[in-house]
């Protein structure tokens, strides 16, 4: 037995630092809050994978029958929506979702979202290695007056699974 446990030790060191390398950041997190009868709403945070290229490639959630991630953009002089496959998290530099941008859709809500309240969300993230990393999130509701449609809210925070 005992020649095993130095190999058993190393691959659980390799396999910790590995698992270091993986990581993606979540900060700023909020959900704009919903009126009466509105049945989707957005998700907006700020996404950064420290050690490597990654992709936001999915979302899950109970408070909505759908999650799915979505790009604003111009085109034809007319802005456009569209659900996207993925968000490219370049290593290194922090990838915002915003209004107007590329944010998370929560479509079919199963109940409004109040200000004060939080949304719990799972973000699903593949790493340039081929990794996969769930991001558990949890984003306050935000009431927003319109002259702070593109601030950042404060609070918010990350879980790391």
């Amino acid at each position: 037995m005992r020649p095993l446990l130095p190999s058993l030790l190393a691959a659980f060191a390799f396999a910790t630092a590995s698992s270091a390398f993986a990581h993606v950041t979540v900060s700023n997190p909020w959900a704009r809050a919903t009126v009466a009868q509105q049945q989707a709403s957005g998700v907006f945070l700020e996404l950064r994978s420290a050690h490597d290229d990654a992709q936001l490639v999915g979302v899950k959630t109970d408070a909505a029958s759908s999650a799915e991630v979505h790009e604003m953009r111009m085109q034809d002089n007319v802005m456009k929506m569209r659900a996207v496959p993925s968000v490219n998290l370049p290593s290194g530099q922090t990838v915002t979702l915003k209004p107007g941008g590329y944010h998370i859709m929560l479509m079919g809500l199963k109940k409004p979202l109040v200000a004060g309240e939080n949304v719990e969300l799972t973000l699903d993230v593949v790493h340039a290695d081929g990794a996969k990393e769930s991001i558990a999130v949890t984003a306050p509701v935000r009431a927003l007056a319109p002259a702070a449609a593109g601030q950042p809210a404060p609070g918010g925070h990350q879980h790391q699974h």
